[in-house]
């Protein structure tokens, strides 16, 4: 079978065209990657991605530019070419997994999409993926082409979304391991895992109780973790005890009356100790604090 000719415009690229490129990797095993501005090559190829004015996933058009635009997310955020590639293939490189699928479009395509398209309501601040990969263009300085940077960008991308995707799997994966400790635990506060697993957003969906988690390290020993109050804030349900702020070994095991008490972060939201039986009493004194 003839490979594929893919097309997408030279010069300096952005994270839309550099993803789409790493996407569509997942799905054609081989394919001829063409960068031009040139119509007439533009008309022959078979898939054409950020270029050509014309967005129509039937023919393999995936442009944003025109007029119009190529419509957007009920949330308002409009699709950019990564995420109009994503909308026909995501399914099919999640292993036709719906819910990692779109898990991957809110944590990464959306936000792709939304800083290409300057849509910058509810994106997050700082250092960005999108400014990561502009990076990867060369600088004046330099005398790199950009196809070779292209090629370089490319294969980070396919990295950071083959581990996005991982990511998105593993998380969903672990939600009715949750759910049964949740289910499991002898009292609602303290729920026990019996590995460390994604756990926040289960645990936010279906305890309104839960205050700490205690799971193994992967080196042996326990940990007591703090519920935040929601999904990626700083701030905690019920910090640890403020006396143990910072305390390690002796320190800590004086403070807490723990014997293999090992550690606890400054900012009260993670402890350990060598033991489970000592880590669910540093959460029984937490719970008391």
């Amino acid at each position: 079978m003839t490979d594929k000719v893919i097309a997408t415009h030279n010069g300096s690229f952005h994270a839309d065209d550099v993803f789409s490129i790493a996407a569509l990797k997942n799905i054609f095993p081989s394919f001829k990657l063409i960068r031009t501005r040139d119509l007439d090559v533009i008309s022959k190829a078979d898939i054409v991605i950020d270029v050509g004015g014309e967005y129509d996933a039937d023919a393999g058009r995936f442009d944003h530019h025109q007029r119009g635009g190529a419509g957007e997310r009920e949330n308002g955020i409009p699709y950019s070419s990564f995420g109009l590639i994503w909308k026909k293939y995501g399914l099919k490189i999640c292993q036709n997994n719906q819910e990692v699928a779109d898990s991957v479009d809110a944590g990464l395509v959306s936000t792709i999409d939304a800083i290409d398209c300057g849509h910058v309501e509810g994106v997050p601040q700082g250092i960005s993926l999108s400014q990561t990969i502009s990076m990867f263009n060369p600088t004046w300085q330099e005398d790199s082409h950009f196809d070779t940077c292209f090629e370089e960008a490319v294969d980070f991308a396919s990295r950071v979304l083959t581990r996005f995707i991982a990511s998105a799997s593993g998380g969903i994966s672990a939600k009715d391991l949750v759910a049964k400790a949740i289910d499991e635990a002898e009292d609602p506060r303290v729920i026990v895992l019996e590995k460390y697993i994604p756990w926040k957003r289960t645990v936010h969906a279906l305890s309104a109780e839960a205050l700490y988690m205690i799971y193994p390290s992967p080196t042996g020993q326990w940990r007591i973790q703090t519920v935040p109050v929601e999904p990626g804030s700083f701030e905690d349900r019920k910090p640890l005890p403020m006396q143990w702020a910072g305390l390690s070994d002796d320190a800590l095991k004086e403070v807490t009356g723990i014997d293999d008490a090992m550690f606890c972060h400054n900012g009260l939201f993670i402890a350990g100790a060598e033991s489970f039986e000592s880590t669910m009493k540093m959460a029984a004194i937490a719970l008391q604090a």
